[in-house]
């Protein structure tokens, strides 16, 4: 299911540690970097953070600039972005600022936890139960789906970075270093333990504000299994951009493929007709660039713009048999094939019957369809 792009935001000393609490906060942003936070936050549809941190930091979380909340209403958007909050006890404090400045307010609890919120707040806040527990993905999936937001700023605490890293769902990460040290034992982390996904996030951009840094990163490993995580959509997007880039054709499809490692490298990519073959398959080409005993292919997930093909006129074997023959056990894909030139095509029923993983991503096909629709009007 379509979840909001998830940015997760945080400031944090040379020795790891977040924003100190309490009366003498340390504060680890400079004002110059406190002013990008507030340009992100006008440009996201809501901003989220843990109870936790409502009860620790006291925070309002408004966009502070008139400008940019003008800038909001001049688009037709709400001068403030929704708030919301996160507890699975309910335990929350109906006099703190977060519920009294900015626009509408939204917690999501548990079916227990919504009892005790409700009576806290009363009308000050929407109040959603999940269930007997927390569920990050159906949180999400109600944003998206109810709330219609497209783009989540997280603000914290600890323990919320932590599950959405943990789970995959965060699509980025943007960290502020404070040339600090904090040394406090007691000072909240950034991450707690437990485990995360393997590989090295992808880094897009470092940028000197004052005397902090910021750097931003993506999650590049795939997911595993048919649970679809950010990076899932982040390359199954750049295989559906390579479509584009195939040569135009009355009687083919413009598919776009990427093969990556579990680790989140990158070990080939390709599109229909690429290199000047005319029959050329997306998945064909990028395979075709490994050697077929490589070593990382029995991890790799495929990701292909158009599921891959189970049966072909213009060459002996089909995409679903070349990755089966790679050893290939996961596939991403956001279209299933029609009967535009094959009827009841099914490559992804070929490779899960061979026991491979398919993931179709639906919210990615209008993407997909785009370099095709001549085919399709």
């Amino acid at each position: 299911m379509p979840y909001p792009y998830v940015l997760l935001s945080a400031a944090v000393s040379l020795d790891g540690y977040l924003d100190d609490t309490g009366p003498e906060r340390l504060l680890l942003s400079s004002p110059a970097d406190f002013d990008r936070v507030d340009e992100v936050r006008a440009s996201v549809d809501a901003i989220l953070i843990g109870a936790g941190t409502i009860r620790a930091d006291n925070p309002r979380l408004l966009v502070n600039s008139p400008e940019r909340r003008a800038a909001r209403t001049a688009e037709g958007r709400p001068a403030y972005p929704l708030k919301v909050t996160v507890t699975a006890t309910g335990d929350l404090d109906p006099a703190a600022n977060f519920w009294h400045t900015g626009g509408e307010k939204l917690v999501y609890t548990t079916d227990k936890g919504a009892e005790r919120a409700t009576r806290a707040l009363g009308r000050s806040a929407d109040v959603v139960p999940l269930g007997p527990g927390l569920d990050w993905r159906a949180l999400l999936e109600h944003l998206h789906d109810v709330r219609g937001v497209r783009r989540l700023m997280v603000e914290g605490g600890g323990t919320v970075h932590t599950q959405l890293l943990q789970q995959g769902l965060a699509d980025e990460l943007q960290l502020v270093l404070a040339p600090l040290f904090v040394g406090d034992p007691a000072a909240p982390r950034l991450f707690g333990p437990g485990d995360y996904q393997g590989g090295r996030l992808r880094l897009t951009e470092t940028r000197r504000i004052e005397d902090v840094v910021l750097m931003r990163y993506e999650p590049t490993a795939p997911g595993t299994g048919p649970v679809a995580t950010a990076a899932d959509h982040h390359w199954l997007r750049t295989a559906c951009d390579l479509a584009a880039l195939c040569p135009p054709s009355g009687t083919a499809f413009s598919v776009g493929a990427v093969v990556v490692a579990a680790d989140g490298t990158e070990l080939a990519r390709g599109h229909s007709r690429e290199a000047g073959d005319p029959v050329a398959h997306a998945e064909e080409a990028a395979l075709a660039k490994l050697g077929p005993a490589d070593p990382r292919l029995a991890g790799a997930t495929v990701y292909s713009s158009l599921e891959p093909c189970s049966r072909r006129a213009s060459r002996p074997a089909p995409c679903a048999e070349l990755i089966l023959r790679a050893g290939v056990r996961r596939v991403v894909t956001a279209w299933r094939e029609p009967d535009t030139f094959v009827t009841a095509a099914d490559g992804s029923g070929v490779l899960r019957g061979a026991g491979v993983d398919v993931v179709l991503l639906p919210e990615h096909e209008a993407r997909a369809k785009a370099p095709n629709a001549h085919l399709l009007s």
